[in-house]
């Protein structure tokens, strides 16, 4: 049902080549930008040409980077987290939109997928096990709220309407620069290609008239897949709490913050949307993660065009109804 895409080491999803469709016109460059792997595979006749065309995506992953990273002080959005609290700042027209669709799936999904939860986040540091105390995160937690961002839409106006609010685009940025990707890629006239920035991919086409061969990665065996999905023209993104966490008395601390409570999401391990474009599917697959199984399956079910692979806090696996039940897995369950 769904079609194809292949995701990189670097965050859930893994992909492998299919045996024997290697040659001479499969083309692919994998660099680290946007914190993570970013590889492009393409199929194409012309060594120059399609060698432009992955330099131009990579060139714009490194734009979109240097726009909407976090981490870089001269970066537009560090720039906005600044300003936006005092006055309104003048945003560019694509951070702007971003930002109003992050907003929109917001509303979606009742406030589960909020940029602002960064306004909590910013004070852990996973790399070495760094998390605020309780009292600090209480005093915070009131700017985690996506209804404090203030959008004039005619002049591009963004305002924070509390002091606390910082934004991080992190669960919505990575989809949108894939999605950047396969335009250009389209405007280089290439049918066949595989785009992915970490956990987050789109495939065009297929693989010479077969589906990419997709694994979700097991979030507890980094060597193992919990599920192998056959897959073409498909935008697929994963969330786990296994690529950014540390373990402090036996508790998993993670980089998935749950909106309401400024800690991180405690019902799942990992979640997989797949979708048309890579943008929403990002953002999703973040919220779900948030919701849990239950109410997760429940929500993406009532979409059109998208399903789900959750695996719980306890390791079971649960998928919508649109997507076959994989036979050789006795650990999986049918939505109620």
């Amino acid at each position: 049902m769904y079609h194809s895409f292949t995701p990189l080491l670097s965050l859930s999803i893994i992909f492998s080549i299919l045996p024997g469709l290697a040659s001479a016109t499969w083309y692919k460059e994998e660099l680290a930008i946007m914190g993570t792997s970013v590889s492009v595979e393409l199929w194409h006749d012309k060594r120059l040409q399609a060698e432009k065309c992955i330099s131009l995506v990579m060139n714009n992953m490194r734009r979109i980077d240097q726009t909407m990273s976090p981490y870089k002080p001269d970066s537009e959005l560090s720039r906005l987290n600044k300003k936006a609290v005092s006055k309104p700042f003048k945003a560019s027209k694509e951070l702007f939109q971003l930002i109003s669709q992050a907003n929109k799936i917001s509303d979606m999904t009742r406030g589960k997928f909020d940029i602002t939860y960064a306004s909590t986040g910013y004070l852990y540091d996973y790399r070495n096990a760094v998390r605020p105390d309780s009292k600090k995160i209480d005093v915070l937690l009131p700017a985690i709220n996506y209804r404090h961002i203030k959008l004039t839409p005619r002049k591009r106006l963004v305002k924070f309407n509390h002091p606390n609010v910082k934004i991080d685009l992190g669960g919505i940025a990575k989809g949108h620069a894939v999605d950047q990707a396969i335009m250009i890629l389209k405007r280089c006239g290439i049918s066949q290609a595989l785009v992915s920035a970490g956990g987050d991919s789109r495939i065009v086409g297929d693989k010479q008239g077969l589906p990419w061969m997709t694994g979700i990665r097991h979030p507890r065996d980094k060597n193992g897949f919990a599920v192998v999905l056959p897959l073409t023209d498909t935008a697929i993104s994963t969330s786990g709490d296994y690529e950014r966490f540390f373990i402090e008395n036996g508790k998993r601390y993670h980089h998935i913050l749950n909106p309401s409570s400024g800690q991180p999401a405690d019902k799942s391990q990992s979640v997989t949307i797949l979708g048309k474009d890579a943008t929403t599917t990002d953002a999703l697959s973040t919220a779900v993660f948030v919701m849990g199984s239950e109410t997760g399956l429940a929500f993406i079910e009532s979409l059109p065009g998208i399903e789900a692979i959750i695996i719980d806090s306890k390791g079971k696996i649960h998928y919508t109804s649109g997507l076959l039940k994989p036979k050789d897995n006795n650990n999986t369950s049918k939505p109620d």
